[in-house]
């Protein structure tokens, strides 16, 4: 449903065989051979509750052999379904697992992203959070970031600072309580109907809508810094740049859409983006300009040096580089969806 925000679940059925139990895991993929088999592996490994879950890889085209890993993984386990997306989007993937293979004996919905590498028992731990908070409309976790390579330790280190995440409570954090909006881990499958589930149209940010409209209905959301998982970064700047972009502009679309103010540490970079480019701009002809960028190159040398030295590894000097990348990036995404023609509020 085209820009309504909601999703049609009125004609859900009972689930297909070997989708027992009261909980659904949904895993909405897209070329994630690199990922996908550790993510399911490190999900299935709780014999003690598996009689409860039934596993849902909602498949968005993958030309790479994500299907074939996970079709090899379906012939050993009778919990493991794999679903096409022809919608390709993570948000659209999560409805349709609802829509298609949940029945009235299902209660809770528990998300789960390719890109990530689950601690033993994960989803008995949601699950629980959910009954131990009755009054949870949903229950958010917290990410801790990873990295092989240089860049992508560095990007983890810096990620998880409040220079690269704000201060936000799910970015390595260690607090629980009450908020407004959460790395999604698990919902109650009423709530997630009742209010129409993800906005099938948001490629990004589909979680801040949702939670968004979560809220307008009376749901609450609570954090649990004892659900973590490891999440891994992007390998390249220009890789994470895009991702970035796509969080900016998808931030941008939900503040438009509700008709909600944005936080401070979202308007900070977009603050940095227009400074450094207004700077730039004034210092072709007035060269006292230029000061602003060169202090902003220097705080980013300082994070870099920094950075190696708490990483004890010269991998640290690329903080700098991700934490420009993260900022701009962020910033210029945020701007374009501001800018251009889209849902109102």
């Amino acid at each position: 449903m085209k820009g309504t925000g909601k999703a049609n679940f009125k004609d859900s059925h009972a689930p297909r065989a070997g989708l027992r139990g009261d909980i659904i895991v949904a895993i909405p993929t897209l070329n994630e051979e690199k990922h996908i088999a550790h993510c399911v592996r490190s999900l299935t490994d709780d014999t003690a509750f598996a009689a409860r879950i039934g596993f849902v890889v909602a498949d968005g085209g993958s030309t790479d052999e994500t299907r074939a890993i996970v079709d090899k993984l379906a012939q050993t386990r009778d919990d493991i379904v794999l679903l096409d997306n022809p919608e390709r989007l993570q948000s659209a993937g999560i409805n349709s697992v609802v829509a298609q293979l949940t029945g009235p004996a299902h209660r809770f919905l528990v998300r789960c992203d390719a890109h990530a590498h689950y601690p033993a028992g994960f989803v008995r731990r949601v699950v629980e959070v959910l009954e131990k908070q009755p009054e949870a409309a949903s229950v958010a976790g917290v990410l801790d970031a990873r990295g092989e390579g240089c860049f992508q330790r560095a990007a983890a280190w810096i990620v998880d600072t409040p220079l690269g995440s704000g201060g936000s409570a799910h970015r390595g954090g260690a607090w629980s309580g009450w908020v407004d909006h959460g790395h999604h881990a698990g919902f109650r499958l009423d709530w997630f109907r009742r209010i129409g589930g993800y906005d099938p149209d948001f490629s990004h940010n589909e979680d801040a809508e949702y939670d968004a409209r979560l809220a307008r209905a009376g749901g609450r959301i609570w954090l649990e810094s004892s659900l973590r998982k490891n999440y891994v970064m992007r390998p390249t700047p220009g890789r994470l740049w895009l991702q970035y972009w796509r969080y900016g502009k998808g931030r941008a679309r939900t503040l438009r859409k509700h008709a909600l103010r944005p936080r401070l540490r979202q308007v900070l970079p977009v603050l940095v983006l227009a400074g450094l480019v207004l700077s730039l701009a004034t210092g072709l002809v007035f060269r006292p300009a230029l000061a602003l960028p060169a202090l902003y190159v220097g705080a980013l040398s300082v994070v870099s040096a920094v950075a190696a030295a708490r990483m004890r590894s010269l991998c640290g000097l690329w903080a700098g580089v991700a934490l420009f990348v993260m900022h701009n990036a962020w910033g210029a995404g945020f701007l374009g969806g501001i800018m251009v023609r889209g849902a109102r509020p």
